[in-house]
């Protein structure tokens, strides 16, 4: 029986693009709106991508910074595969090029306004993923993955964004909008302590404690994107 070759770990999300079988490849790049069934757009490949960039850096990130928390490697991980991280590496993959390619005649000038739009960005690079893990596995994907975010995971460590806003960004995608509110405050003047709460609709997401609201808020944010992530 031939040995089977190992999985070239060098490549790219680019580079693996290509190779996807038709039938994937255009379903990646097919909007809910150029179909008569949701099912058949790039919907449910974006939903599983989504899980598979998660895992991909979270696995990147867990032995090279062991001294690292959890809450600090939640940090890092929500903002590297943010929906403006998977937009900008969408561009750098010719994501724009492939939509125009693959929408139809009758969509007329709504397809460049699907092209330039962020959340449609960063949903179809999420569905390549989808699309490439099914293609090709967990370990090819990957590591194609890790090669294409490494610029959005280093720049994640060095030049680190607050919770709140990325999980604003994240609960936009279901068209969500989170609110806080200051459940608590104990001690002196002059050494407060201040507890808060991350809702949506009402339903409490994460809780967190501060010296200053806006610390006790951004706790609850991480504490909320943590949960969203579990």
């Amino acid at each position: 029986m031939p040995r089977r070759s190992k999985p070239d770990l060098e490549e790219t999300l680019a580079e693996l693009l290509p190779q996807l079988p038709e039938e994937l490849r255009r379903q990646a790049f097919t909007h809910a709106s150029w179909v008569e069934h949701r099912a058949e757009s790039y919907e449910r490949l974006a939903f599983l991508g989504d899980v598979v960039l998660s895992l991909a850096v979270s696995t990147h990130l867990y032995p090279r910074f062991e001294r690292y928390g959890a809450g600090r490697l939640t940090k890092v991980r929500a903002q590297a595969v943010s929906g403006q991280s998977c937009a900008r590496v969408a561009r750098e993959l010719g994501i724009p090029d492939w939509l125009r390619e693959a929408a139809p005649e009758s969509a007329g000038r709504s397809a460049e306004m699907l092209v330039e739009s962020e959340r449609v960005l960063a949903s179809v690079c999420e569905a390549v993923i989808g699309a490439a893990y099914l293609a090709f596995g967990i370990e090819r994907t990957s590591a194609a993955v890790v090669r294409s975010f490494a610029e959005e995971i280093d720049d994640a460590l060095e030049h680190p964004v607050d919770y709140k806003s990325v999980l604003q960004e994240r609960l936009a995608r279901q068209a969500e909008v989170v609110l806080y509110r200051i459940d608590s405050e104990d001690g002196p003047a002059h050494d407060r302590s201040f507890v808060a709460v991350a809702e949506v609709a009402g339903e409490e997401l994460g809780r967190g404690e501060g010296k200053t609201k806006k610390s006790a808020e951004q706790e609850a944010a991480l504490r909320a994107l943590e949960g969203l992530d579990a």
